[in-house]
């Protein structure tokens, strides 16, 4: 056969082919977005991507239960992987463009399709937003939060670092609200039974710094009344007595928030900024979630563009010297290092200009000191994050956020609280990381720094986002214990009743 005589049935072998392509991908999308579809919902996504929602039948008719999501930036194994501020972690990119089909025309997140169900109770204001000089009208609880230009602000400096309850809470309430466009990680339901969590919306870390001393003729503190009255709540509620309080959840992030109350609240989900000031049967990694600071210093667009030889200085840390317990290494490593000529290590405070000089001096450092202090944690460690200044680490008890699917290592040096204070190891060891090294772990940095960001909104991928991740996780945990204990359990009952 001449080769002219071919052309017409090559022409026409690509035409068929590219017409049943065409017709394929056609019939997937109908079946997606037909109200009449007879392929599940969930089926056609386990099909079409690699979800991380995982279904099960339920005891109920006709009822699908989902497992709580796994993770937040998909598994600890991808979690080397290049992540953009705008993208999600918790869904691959064919979600993410699927649920972005779907946004426009979205009236909020589908309970049957939330990766966690909460249930929050409906205390009274002055638990939470009348902390804030929030008053509603006659008999309202919650504030309107449609309009985020609108809702009730949070008080500013070194309050805003503590201020986790005051994020969670709105998220919850804007779940169920039309027009706030909000990742569907957690979504408030008006029944508890068909909650995975309790969550207790009290403002403890408010409630500590505005009103935990006396005033006037009180004999009570504000703050010990509060937890007074939400322990008797507790106790009273039927969601408590069913398991003990193990399926609640309430933010403690200051570390002496719920001092009075949190021995009696001990079997709840605690989220915290450390373990440094409670005993290990009331809060531990195995139960309890650290979330991050909320960092103090804002965005630096310098530290953006601040590269290796733009930044220098070799070490920066500012902040109180003389502490207490933990916190002595301060004084230690300020006599070994304020004489060093490219080091910056002084008393600082954000009184006059401190906030400023603390943002100027990250992003002009290579290095960012994060030194333990009356307590393992403090905000400087998400300040060096947001500034892009390569935090080390010296802080032997420390707690990170989100440590099972990020890795620090990463993008923070740790240095042994034994280690840093022999004469010269840590300048030593910081001058022999060379500009690649360290190149490769400001770059992490800048692809991590979203994972630490409060707003509102929340965001795919964001702080409030990365901690219902964390909680789900650890619903996970308690389940899987739960469902171990019962093991032979319901065997033994059947043998009684026999």
């Amino acid at each position: 056969m001449s080769e002219k005589s071919m052309l017409p049935s090559r022409f026409l072998f690509c035409l068929i082919t590219i017409s049943m392509f065409l017709l394929i991908l056609s019939s997937l999308f109908l079946l997606q977005f037909s109200n009449t579809s007879f392929i599940p919902n969930s089926v056609f996504k386990l099909i079409l991507v690699n979800s991380t929602s995982v279904y099960f039948k339920s005891s109920g008719k006709n009822e699908q239960t989902k497992l709580p999501f796994v993770t937040s930036v998909a598994s600890p194994v991808d979690s080397k992987r290049p992540m953009g501020r705008e993208g999600s972690c918790q869904i691959s990119n064919a979600s993410k463009k699927m649920d972005a089909l779907g946004q426009g025309r979205r009236k909020g997140c589908d309970p049957n399709q939330a990766h966690l169900r909460a249930f929050m109770y409906d205390l009274p204001p002055e638990f939470h937003f009348g902390l804030l000089g929030w008053t509603g009208k006659a008999n309202q609880i919650w504030p309107n939060v449609s309009n985020p230009g609108r809702i009730p602000s949070y008080p500013g400096g070194l309050n805003l670092q503590h201020s986790i309850e005051y994020w969670l809470t709105l998220d919850l309430l804007s779940s169920d609200t039309p027009n706030i466009v909000r990742p569907c990680s957690a979504i408030r339901v008006k029944n508890s039974s068909q909650a995975d969590i309790i969550f207790v919306p009290f403002f403890s870390s408010l409630s500590y710094n505005r009103h935990s001393r006396l005033h006037g003729k009180e004999k009570v503190s504000v703050n010990k009344m509060l937890q007074d009255k939400l322990v008797n709540f507790l106790m009273g509620q039927d969601e408590w007595k069913q398991l003990g309080g193990k399926n609640h959840l309430i933010v403690a992030h200051h570390p002496n928030s719920m001092l009075d109350a949190r021995k009696k609240l001990g079997s709840a989900m605690f989220v915290l900024a450390d373990f440094g000031r409670y005993p290990v049967e009331i809060a531990n990694i195995d139960k309890d979630v650290i979330a991050p600071y909320k960092h103090v210093l804002r965005s630096n667009p310098v530290a953006d563009s601040a590269t290796f030889e733009g930044r220098p200085l070799l070490v920066y840390f500012q902040g109180a010297i003389y502490r207490k317990d933990g916190g002595a290494i301060r004084q230690e490593l300020y006599y070994l290092l304020r004489d060093e000529k490219d080091v910056h290590f002084t008393f600082g405070s954000v009184r006059g200009n401190g906030i400023n000089g603390a943002s100027e001096g990250m992003a002009s450092s290579k290095f960012c000191l994060n030194i333990a202090g009356d307590t393992p944690s403090s905000n400087r460690l998400f300040d060096a994050i947001v500034s892009h200044c390569v935090p080390v680490i010296i802080s032997d008890e420390i707690e990170l956020p989100f440590e099972d699917v990020l890795d620090y290592s990463e993008f923070c040096i740790f240095v042994r609280a034994s280690d840093a204070v022999k004469n010269g190891f840590l300048l030593n060891l910081l001058r022999g990381i060379k500009r690649e090294k360290w190149t490769k772990m400001w770059e992490r940095l800048k692809e991590i720094a979203h994972h630490f960001e409060y707003q509102y909104p929340s965001q795919a991928g964001d702080a409030v986002d990365m901690i219902w991740g964390a909680v789900s996780r650890k619903i996970s945990s308690i389940q899987n214990k739960l469902h171990r204990k019962n093991r032979y359990r319901r065997s033994q009952i059947l043998l009684k009743r026999n």
